[in-house]
């Protein structure tokens, strides 16, 4: 469960493996941030709508059956001056021992997160969530510096635009200054910045909408940022793919991330659908599940749950590895992954299954690949 600034969600994934399956994902936005620049403290409003969700979720697990459960609080109820009064109510009511996540702590699990997908990552993770934005520099599969600031777009509602616009510049160059290494990647965390990333799908027609190893190019999503901000609220809602309530916020996170941007100067963005919450599944997988290639372990678990003989994908890759006798190893690793997914839609009808079989693919819930 994780408790952030502008939701709370209740993630279930289906076995501890080195790519999880989502075997369920709910989503409340509670605002439990809102306001708490101004009065230092939770919203009233968010903190009911919070203690429902969390309610419910505790109702649901022990029909899950679940194996554990961690419940990770992070910026809005580590700064709120009734921060610890909110924990101690959600033990009463719902039995959950909340960890709050230190600011440094919460950029470490959202850089591990971006590591469980992407084993080899080298650059910097930038998280912002609705309080605060965490960095991280990542290099040879671990996690080196990190930071936090309070730039969440819910510190930035109220003030004037020459205000804001010194505010982000302000932290945004301390932040940086924390955490200084080199970006040949910026990985980005956040379901602000996935908006921004799905607005400008949108704005330029991109193919797919799988927003996990998005690749915008930079001056691309610059355009976009200014797009952004000069849309009004009704403009962007009209727009499919999120929340009213994470789009009235959009506008605030785009200048913050063109300053990033900016300051960072990375050479590349990416957007990565894991942070915190697979962090903390990364954090306890053991060394040897770390190891494997995120890629060809979702396959393989496609295989064993669909394909009429499991195990044979492995069989067919030794057989028709002489005919890439000269191709490298990124080749290869293809090669394998289409081998273990080779039977996965025989149950389909023979006039589809080539259809369905691209269909499957593209849109599959898995990492270790780009767009």
């Amino acid at each position: 469960i994780d408790i952030g600034s502008n939701s709370v969600r209740l993630v279930v994934f289906d076995g501890m493996e080195r790519s999880p399956a989502y075997f369920y994902n709910e989503k409340v936005l509670c605002g439990l941030g809102a306001g708490l620049g101004e009065t230092g403290r939770l919203s009233p409003d968010g903190w009911q709508s919070a203690l429902r969700a969390l309610r419910r979720f505790t109702a649901l697990a022990p029909r899950m059956e679940l194996s554990g459960l961690v419940a990770v609080a992070t910026a809005a109820v580590r700064d709120a001056a009734d921060g610890r009064d909110f924990c101690d109510e959600v033990h009463r009511e719902t039995g959950l021992q909340l960890h709050i996540a230190g600011g440094a702590e919460e950029a470490r699990l959202s850089a591990k997160g971006v590591l469980l997908g992407w084993p080899g990552a080298e650059g910097l993770v930038c998280d912002m969530g609705g309080a605060s934005m965490e960095l991280a520099q990542i290099v040879d599969g671990d996690v080196a510096d990190s930071a936090t600031s309070p730039l969440g777009p819910l510190k930035l509602v109220g003030r004037d635009q020459a205000e804001g616009e010194k505010y982000i510049r302000k932290a945004v160059k301390a932040l940086r200054k924390t955490v200084p290494g080199p970006a040949p990647r910026l990985f980005l965390v956040g379901g602000s910045w996935r908006a921004i990333a799905r607005l400008n799908m949108e704005r330029v027609g991109y193919p797919l909408k799988v927003l996990h190893g998005y690749e915008p190019p930079i001056p691309q999503i610059l355009e976009t940022l200014d797009w952004i901000r000069a849309q009004d609220h009704q403009t962007l809602a009209s727009l499919p793919g999120s929340s009213a309530a994470r789009l009235r916020l959009v506008p605030l996170a785009s200048a913050v991330l063109a300053e990033v941007i900016r300051r960072v100067a990375p050479g590349g963005l990416v957007v990565s659908g894991y942070g915190l919450r697979e962090g903390l599944l990364y954090r306890q997988m053991p060394q040897a599940m770390r190891a494997l290639d995120p890629l060809i372990d979702a396959c393989r678990h496609m295989e064993v749950a669909q394909a009429r003989a499991p195990g044979f994908g492995d069989m067919l890759f030794r057989w028709v590895s002489p005919i890439y006798a000269a191709a490298g190893a990124a080749e290869l690793r293809l090669v394998q992954a289409a081998c273990l997914l080779h039977d996965v839609n025989w149950r389909a009808h023979p006039d589809y299954r080539a259809e369905l079989c691209f269909e499957s693919v593209t849109r599959a819930n898995i990492s270790g690949i780009d767009h």
